[in-house]
């Protein structure tokens, strides 16, 4: 017969969650858009509410031109020091939403194809976080890309939160 009562107490969940191993990835692409505050915090929710863990990946763009070489290392440079800024500061919002410090990732290339290919080499990620974009231009071009052209180079599932939620609603879903 089916029992409705758990076989241990709401703390004790809570402590079991909190001991069990971390399996559940959430990745979220880090880039310079608006709407990226509601993928962190859709993430972060949802990894505190499931006992898993986010992922913050950030990928540099190499130079265009290579003719100078000594310009582009610095550009180079510049844009990896910047992008080291962007995943600490979103690591901190991270951690206000979870209470957990995310994973921090660097990449150089190409973002789709840094993606895809991160997700081949990690199988610990099992969802990437994406949020759609607010104006009229579309969703994104990351989101477009996944959603179309690359969509059968993905490995695990996408999940795009709308990137006009409010914290609440965000919230109320996780």
């Amino acid at each position: 017969m089916f029992s409705s009562r758990l076989p241990f107490t709401r703390k004790q969940h809570v402590e079991l969650k909190a001991n069990a191993p971390c399996h559940r990835r959430f990745l979220v692409v880090v880039d310079q858009s608006e709407e990226l505050r509601a993928a962190l915090r859709f993430a972060a929710m949802r990894a505190r509410n499931t006992g898993g863990r986010v992922t913050l990946l950030a990928v540099v763009q190499l130079p265009e031109f290579q003719d100078w070489m000594f310009v582009g290392n610095l550009i180079q440079e510049e844009s990896r020091l910047e992008a080291e800024h962007r995943l600490q500061s979103y690591a901190a919002q991270v951690h206000a939403f979870s209470g957990d410090m995310p994973e921090l990732l660097i990449r150089e290339g190409d973002t789709r194809e840094e993606l895809i290919r991160l997700l081949r080499e990690d199988p610990r990620i099992s969802v990437v976080v994406l949020a759609s974009g607010n104006s009229s231009d579309g969703p994104g071009p990351l989101v477009t890309a996944l959603t179309g052209k690359y969509a059968d180079k993905l490995s695990v599932p996408v999940t795009i939160v709308p990137g006009h939620l409010s914290d609440e609603k965000i919230d109320a879903m996780t």
